[in-house]
């Protein structure tokens, strides 16, 4: 910290530095901070100048950062965001609760933790959630936030205390959607597709146990949260990651198209940010999901033993 004392003129340059950056414009920047603006632009020539590089192109065009000005925007407005965490983290202790923060898809939050929401806030009392939500593949990096739930690749080094489950998928439907092509019929499945994701896999299974021969048509998502809930509303059949799936598979809500699996090469993961050390309360909410998920499969496999869900996701 005393090194940075040494570089920087005074902490107060970097709130205005901060304010310019964001607004682009030294007047907007006045505004805020409630001071006028040849102070702001004072202010930021002194802090030039201090540390001799030029951080801001001055011209019709407003504030515009130099390539020095966006490196130390990117890092200050990093730190900042750091500190506001931290002071609101004290303002929910002084309260007598704790914020958490998840980095989860909105697939996952919607379809695997809201049904057991009642059961998580009676576990923890003094939790308040928050999330970052993701409504595509599950996939960024992990900034910010108190735990992020990622898929990480074979080569990846994770610690086994994160590690949830292999990436194990099945494909899914309604039991109406199953029962209504239970006999032959003329119509043809609808696939139900992530539009970011791979669009062959349903090519990979022997026809499913729906009955339906006719021509295949699709539907297609940018959020798996609405490819599942497709799903569930019996539109089709969806590739069902046993993360998100697993309680409708439960509690009969959805039903497996066929009885074969897809093991995939990656691990579901619950990490902490590489610069944030997880505070007690995090670690026993990523034991706690880990230990519902796990308590699910079993079930699952209880109900369905002959697709070895157990095997494949342990």
């Amino acid at each position: 910290m005393s090194e940075l004392r040494r570089m920087v003129s005074s902490s107060n340059a970097l709130f205005v530095f901060e304010a310019a950056a964001r607004s682009g414009s030294f007047t907007r920047a006045a505004d805020e901070l409630n001071v006028t603006q040849p102070a702001v632009s004072r202010m930021l020539s002194r802090l030039e100048g201090h540390l001799g590089v030029k951080l801001f192109e001055r011209g019709g065009k407003g504030a515009v950062l130099t390539r020095e000005g966006e490196v130390l925007h990117r890092r200050v407005a990093d730190g900042f965001r750091s500190i506001e965490i931290g002071l609101r983290e004290i303002e929910q202790l002084r309260d007598g609760k704790e914020a958490v923060t998840l980095s989860v898809s909105s697939a996952f939050t919607t379809h695997w933790l809201m049904p057991r929401m009642d059961r998580f806030q009676r576990h923890f009392p003094a939790v308040d959630l928050r999330f970052q939500m993701i409504a595509g593949s599950l996939r960024g990096p992990v900034e910010n936030v108190d735990l992020g739930m990622r898929f990480a690749e074979a080569d990846e080094a994770v610690s086994a205390e994160a590690v949830i489950i292999r990436e194990v998928m099945l494909p899914v439907c309604s039991p109406g959607y199953r029962r209504d092509g239970s006999a032959a019929s003329e119509d043809g499945n609808t696939i139900i597709q992530l539009s970011d994701s791979s669009s062959d896999w349903a090519e990979q299974y022997p026809p499913f146990a729906t009955g339906r021969d006719g021509p295949v048509k699709t539907l297609s998502f940018s959020d798996y949260a609405v490819v599942v809930q497709a799903a569930l509303l019996g539109q089709g059949i969806a590739f069902g990651w046993t993360t998100v799936v697993s309680h409708g598979l439960i509690v009969g809500a959805l039903v497996p198209a066929s009885r074969r699996l897809t093991v995939g090469s990656r691990t579901c993961v619950l990490v902490t940010p590489r610069n944030r050390q997880a505070r007690p309360v995090v670690r026993e909410i990523r034991d706690w999901i880990i230990a519902e998920l796990r308590a699910e499969i079993e079930a699952i496999d209880a109900l369905y033993p002959d697709m070895g869900l157990l095997k494949a996701s342990y």
